[in-house]
């Protein structure tokens, strides 16, 4: 599917759906899973782009994985640290976490490793992680731009008991480093700098690391991983991804209709939680029920634009620059300028197709963040949107066209990367509201 019309969707009752699997949940687990010393069931694993790249990794390096793909399972046997193939070909394509986190875990338990990656991950930064690797003895030789993939990584025995790791870029450099930190005979105390050392996907991994039994040490911005080779759980249940429901959340107040995402709850390990308190702001009704946290916009004229600083939760920038045209004031996004360095540069991607529909959006360098201007609903232009090969783009921007019936998503299928039947649950609410209508 090259190309994918979003058809308008009005006067629709309730909006029900199931999403997969968290990938960022996911990824952890299994990585977790292959340094415990146990076999891990994983149980509500998502299968994508990203988490087959991470499967297909664990497999060439040796590891035992049985996948049951329809009952969205995998059993991994666990090593205890041990690579089983030390010298292998590895291919991340365009997931970050598995570039970042098995990156770190082979250097740390030593061996020959070649690694490859998509054209897109070889754009995006790995340049803080290999630094720190080089400067503990592992070797690392460039097949192409100097700290980025692909390249060539041999290493014996690092040596490294503290380290230091900026979180600006990317705090997925800090997870890498504290998950894999087990490896380390004396352990590894990591010392977190940047603006997001508290941030949402560090409170995960530290989150994850205690249920699969690594107990670790925190003072400040400070983590004490030990020497760990007996961890690990038998069982693990992988909740449903919130980044994705989000999207489904966002139609509450913009079609004014009721949402329910099946088992998402408020107690959710992932960040992106935090988008719920702004559908409350935006005047929603909430409801955690049994069967899944409900949203409700049915009884909203119209919903405020917002000022808010979404560095914590920032996948769901695109989701709110998707609904803040259809607010009745200007909303404010601010501390995102990570986002630049992500699958694309999302902030250059938002402000160009938000005003190629004719919706006024500026960067605001002071707040860094963007401003983004109330539209009528009749003045969004037709546009095929581009999506830069940024799943979270693809997904998000349909809202536009559900609300308006004027947008065409180009390359919809990036969103193998994290959510395959996206299109196929967007198909089904359109098809639901023109059975109701």
């Amino acid at each position: 599917m090259e190309k994918y019309y979003v058809k308008k969707v009005e006067n629709i009752n309730e909006i029900a759906v199931e999403v997969p699997g968290s990938k960022s949940i996911t990824n952890r687990a299994l990585l977790l899973a292959a340094l415990s010393n146990q076999r891990c069931l994983l149980k509500g694993v998502l299968f994508s782009d990203d988490s087959r790249a991470f499967l297909d990794s664990l497999q060439r390096l040796g590891f035992e994985v049985i996948i049951k793909e329809e009952e969205k399972e995998v059993t991994i046997q666990g090593m205890g640290g041990n690579i089983p193939n030390r010298k292998a070909y590895v291919n991340v394509r365009s997931a970050g976490t598995a570039a970042r986190f098995l990156t770190v875990m082979l250097a740390l338990a030593g061996g020959e490793y070649e690694m490859d990656a998509s054209a897109q991950m070889c754009k995006r930064p790995m340049e803080p992680l290999l630094s720190i690797l080089q400067g503990a003895g592992v070797e690392i030789t460039y097949k192409g731009e100097k700290g980025h993939f692909p390249f060539v990584m041999k290493s014996g025995k690092p040596d490294m008991k503290e380290v230091t790791i900026d979180t600006k870029i990317s705090s997925q450099f800090a997870s890498a480093l504290l998950m894999s930190g087990v490896l380390m005979e004396d352990g590894l105390k990591v010392h977190m700098e940047g603006d997001r050392t508290e941030g949402s996907y560090i409170k995960m991994t530290l989150a994850m690391m205690e249920q699969f039994g690594i107990s670790v040490e925190r003072e400040g911005n400070s983590v004490l991983v030990p020497n760990n080779k007996v961890f690990g759980v038998e069982k693990y249940q992988i909740e449903p991804d919130v980044s994705g429901a989000c999207y489904f959340y966002a139609m509450a107040p913009l079609l004014k209709t009721d949402v329910i995402v099946k088992n998402v709850h408020r107690c959710s390990l992932q960040g992106d939680i935090k988008f719920i308190s702004l559908m409350e702001d935006m005047g929603c009704e909430i409801d955690d029920r049994e069967e899944g946290l409900w949203v409700s916009g049915k009884m909203l004229d119209d919903y405020p634009g917002l000022d808010v600083s979404m560095k914590d939760f920032s996948d769901q920038t695109m989701t709110m620059a998707a609904i803040a045209p259809f607010a009745s004031s200007e909303t404010v996004i601010r501390n995102i300028g990570h986002i630049r360095f992500q699958e694309s540069d999302r902030i250059h991607a938002i402000v160009t197709e938000l005003e190629r529909m004719g919706v006024g959006c500026e960067e605001v360098p002071g707040v860094d963040g963007i401003c983004i201007k109330p539209v009528q609903t009749e003045a969004v232009k037709k546009t095929e949107t581009e999506t830069y090969e940024d799943h979270r783009m693809a997904m998000a921007f349909t809202l536009i066209g559900l609300k308006t019936g004027m947008i065409t998503i180009k390359n919809p299928m990036c969103c193998r990367k994290t959510f395959e039947n996206y299109f196929e649950i967007i198909d089904k609410i359109a098809n639901e509201n023109n059975i109701c209508n």
